[in-house]
């Protein structure tokens, strides 16, 4: 499951950043601009897209830390949790061996 949102992000991302691509590129083809202007044009909007790209790529990997750390968390708890729920149940079951033993007369 969750490499299919892996995927689904990823994809999401490329399809972002090719169709920002394709449409800055056509945007300029069709502006009347002389070739050095057009490349001008054309180099400042995949400066811009890339770093729009690398700002949502920012974006993301601090939101993975955070998920992941939240998780870490929560497993940590529920580890801590099972320990003492499994600690009082040995802890009961000592009581009841105890107290099972002193009324056979200690032979069990």
């Amino acid at each position: 499951m969750a490499d299919e949102n892996d995927g689904m992000a990823k994809g999401m991302i490329v399809g972002f950043i090719a169709g920002s691509l394709v449409g800055a590129v056509i945007a300029l083809l069709y502006a009347p601009k002389s070739g050095r202007e057009l490349r001008a044009d054309i180099k400042e909007k995949a400066v811009d897209i890339m770093e729009d790209a690398q700002e949502y790529v920012n974006r993301a990997r601090t939101k993975a830390v955070e998920i992941i750390n939240e998780g870490k968390k929560k497993s940590d708890s529920l580890i801590s949790d099972a320990r003492r729920k499994a600690d009082s149940i040995l802890g009961d079951a000592d009581r009841i061996m105890s107290d099972a033993r002193g009324k056979t007369g200690g032979n069990a």
